[in-house]
């Protein structure tokens, strides 16, 4: 039998802990100072996509604890909408400026992100990629190359409270509380609660459900 452990703590405690991260917030902002720079002047020149990138690549392999509340102090400044709770890892690139993170969001390690919407409390594991879509690329002409056709764009947004699961691909909008299996390979609509897995993914179970196709503590993701 599984055994779910759940820590209370002292109301003084939770006080002394948000004073921390709003002091450790306040630092990162210090510290990022000179690449909010950099991207405030490209942004003045016309060049804001490129300054936010040089930005992002450079922070992005900054190590540790004192690495992810630069990058989410660089953000919080940058991007479109980013919440000062949410925390981006490791090796993760966001690639464009108008994407959004929103409260609680977690982002895992070595991440490529486009200009996507994440709404409050979703998780991204490590691995994920989160293009514009799947069809960026025109292909239906072969006497021009394909960097050369034009494509379509698509807003991708990430529901409130969904999961995606490790090394997944999405190229679809992920309904709240949603749940996307390790490796899944998403390319229409996730309905909110749905669970999903496989290339292309589809819908396994639900959350919430009594009964469904998988357990829900297994290791979909």
């Amino acid at each position: 039998m599984q055994t779910t452990y759940h820590i209370f703590l002292h109301p003084m405690a939770n006080r002394w802990k948000r004073y921390a991260k709003l002091l450790a917030f306040v630092l990162a902002t210090v510290a990022v100072l000179p690449w909010l720079t950099v991207y405030f002047l490209g942004k003045l020149v016309g060049l804001r996509r490129p300054s936010f990138v040089l930005c992002s690549h450079s922070l992005a392999i900054m190590p540790g604890f004192a690495g992810d509340w630069m990058r989410t102090a660089f953000f919080r400044w940058s991007l479109s909408r980013c919440a000062w709770t949410a925390r981006v890892s490791f090796g993760t690139i966001l690639t464009d400026p108008e994407t959004t993170l929103g409260h609680h969001v977690y982002v895992g390690s070595y991440c490529v992100l486009g200009a996507i919407d994440v709404d409050d409390d979703a998780l991204i594991a490590s691995h994920v990629s989160v293009p514009n879509g799947g069809q960026q690329h025109g292909i239906d002409r072969l006497d021009i190359p394909i960097r050369e056709q034009p494509g379509v764009w698509k807003r991708i947004k990430i529901g409130r409270d969904a999961w995606i699961g490790e090394r997944a691909v999405v190229m679809a909008d992920v309904g709240e509380q949603a749940v996307v299996g390790a490796g899944a390979v998403v390319v229409h609509p996730v309905p909110p609660r749905a669970i999903v897995a496989g290339v292309p993914a589809r819908v396994v179970g639900q959350r919430g459900a009594r009964q469904s196709n998988v357990e829900h503590t297994s290791p979909l993701v």
